[in-house]
């Protein structure tokens, strides 16, 4: 009886978040429509945080300045105390379009990338739209174009755009294409483009309009804030209507060559998510033991119905997981796999708050950027 009230509860899940959670898994919030063009095109500063960004920098700003738009258009770029070459890197692929800033030492109760961020947008000076996008971050010749038209035209406060992961070791195929189903599942994209609570952004790549970030109190207003992007696309849904979708025009050229890399970009953020909240990471570990775990445990090992039940609850696991694995071009057999996937994806967010207790959370860079005594 157990094993068919745990096969009931976990059908139940899946039904309901295939079925009423914002189409999350459908992935079709997507910038692939064609839209009219602005008249005239408004200026636009790219701002660029970089520490220690030699290898992908030159990439990164050269794809922004070969960018095709048609209106004024500068690129800021803040090296945040690098010990490599990255300022130097960057002014070779930069042009004429692009200013290097020195950053200031950190200042008290910022985190580092946002203590750049909001050095570069003073330093841009009073342009219609910031665009905030990162140093390892290589943008299509047409990426700001659409950006602007989107944005002009549905009078967004912010565009947002899920830079597409590297997905080429055996570590990426593997986990890079649950790490966007998840966000996806807990910031349905639909229900971000539409009014109400749900917001978010992507940081890799995001169009702020300057006179709505100055309302909500600037960079200033979430500069402790670990979840940065996020921050952001919450203060800013309270200025205006937002945008967050996928895209092929950005990607991310930053190499997570094996599983302890991952392990840490995943537990860099995971316990701010819940809260730094013991309980809620108590129950965040239940949940997913319920939700991926229970249901192949019950196919491969229950009987009768509930074996019956645990099946069908993997069989919508594996359907959820299919668009984005097509997305990411990769097998549909992953599908079965996701059970895999989320206990690894639990064990990091379990070694994120082991981190914090340790007092290394957030680490990046050799900074520690959780905030202290939460």
């Amino acid at each position: 009886m157990i094993g068919i009230a745990i096969g009931v509860a976990v059908l139940a899940i899946w039904c309901g978040l295939l079925a009423a959670n914002g189409g999350f898994w459908l992935a079709r919030e997507r910038d692939t429509a064609p839209l009219p063009a602005p008249d005239p095109w408004p200026e636009v500063v790219a701002v660029v945080p970089a520490r220690d960004e030699a290898d992908v920098i030159a990439h990164a700003i050269g794809s922004l300045a070969a960018q095709d738009y048609p209106g004024p258009f500068r690129i800021v770029l803040v090296d945040d105390g690098s010990s490599d070459d990255t300022a130097e890197r960057a002014r070779s692929a930069g042009g004429a379009r692009l200013t290097v800033c020195t950053g200031a030492p950190l200042a008290p109760g910022w985190t580092g990338k946002l203590w750049a961020v909001c050095q570069g947008v003073t330093a841009a000076g009073a342009p219609r739209y910031l665009w905030l996008t990162d140093a390892d971050i290589v943008h299509a010749p047409d990426t700001l174009r659409s950006l602007v038209a989107r944005a002009e035209l549905n009078g967004l406060a912010l565009v947002s755009l899920m830079a597409k992961l590297r997905c080429a070791t055996l570590a990426e195929r593997t986990l890079v294409p649950a790490f966007v189903f998840f966000f996806q599942m807990l910031y349905p994209f639909g229900r971000v483009n539409r009014p109400g609570r749900t917001a978010a952004a992507a940081g890799g790549c995001m169009l702020a309009r300057r006179d709505a970030l100055e309302r909500a109190g600037g960079i200033a207003a979430i500069r402790d804030a670990l979840i940065d992007d996020c921050a952001l696309g919450a203060m800013l849904k309270r200025q205006g209507p937002i945008w967050l979708g996928l895209t092929n025009r950005s990607r991310s050229i930053r190499a997570y060559e094996d599983w302890g890399s991952i392990a840490d970009m995943i537990a860099r953020s995971a316990y701010a998510q819940l809260g730094y909240n013991p309980l809620a990471l108590l129950g965040t570990l239940l949940g997913l033991a319920l939700v991926y775990a229970a249901p192949p445990l019950l196919a491969l090992f229950g009987h009768g119905l509930a074996q019956g039940l645990g099946l069908a609850a993997w069989l919508l696991m594996a359907i959820s997981f299919q668009p984005m694995l097509h997305f990411y071009h990769r097998s549909p057999l992953w599908g079965a796999a996701l059970p895999l996937i989320a206990a690894f994806y639990a064990g990091c967010t379990f070694l994120s708050a082991l981190r914090h207790w340790q007092g290394r959370g957030g680490m990046w860079k050799g900074r520690v950027q959780a905030a202290a005594g939460r």
